[in-house]
């Protein structure tokens, strides 16, 4: 699942404006026009996409983070980036923004498609070290994305995008 359709997914769940991305992209870090969102928003069929790569999809969620629950406390230093990003900190970070706890994330997993147990759950957060880590695959980042959806716009998820 490519940073692009992770970040139009997104949009489209929590019903963003081009300019409420801009503001969540420069709560980030990340100053951006409206036209360069909208470059991220085309299709990739369609003629002058422009690609999202992981740094800017971090910028976007770091923003998201700090758009919803604020910013961190003075006394804490700032989170260590990476310029690659996998699908468990795409997903850890998504959980982190929108406040959800283990029982709201099974409930949109189980929305999305794709029932879970706790245990494999707590998995994909765990360190890559540790000997109970999984690694998110597309399939369940994009059935969280979906389950997200028809938990935020209920009335919209017949016509969300695939």
């Amino acid at each position: 699942m490519n940073n692009n359709d992770i970040l139009r997914r997104i949009r489209y769940a929590l019903d963003f404006t081009d300019a409420q991305i801009v503001a969540v992209f420069g709560l980030g870090g990340k100053t951006l026009t409206e036209e360069a969102v909208r470059t991220f928003m085309v299709n990739e069929d369609d003629e002058g996409p422009g690609y999202c790569s992981d740094a800017i999809l971090g910028c976007f969620l770091d923003g998201l983070i700090i758009e919803r629950r604020g910013p961190p406390p003075a006394d804490r230093s700032a989170p260590q980036f990476s310029r690659t990003m996998t699908n468990n900190a795409k997903l850890k970070k998504l959980r982190i923004a929108l406040n959800l706890h283990e029982d709201a994330m099974l409930a949109i997993l189980k929305a999305g498609g794709h029932s879970m147990s706790r245990g494999e759950l707590t998995a994909l957060f765990r360190k890559p070290h540790h000997k109970h880590y999984r690694e998110c695959g597309d399939q369940v980042l994009r059935k969280f994305l979906n389950g997200l959806t028809k938990r935020m716009r209920p009335n919209d998820a017949a016509t969300s995008p695939e």
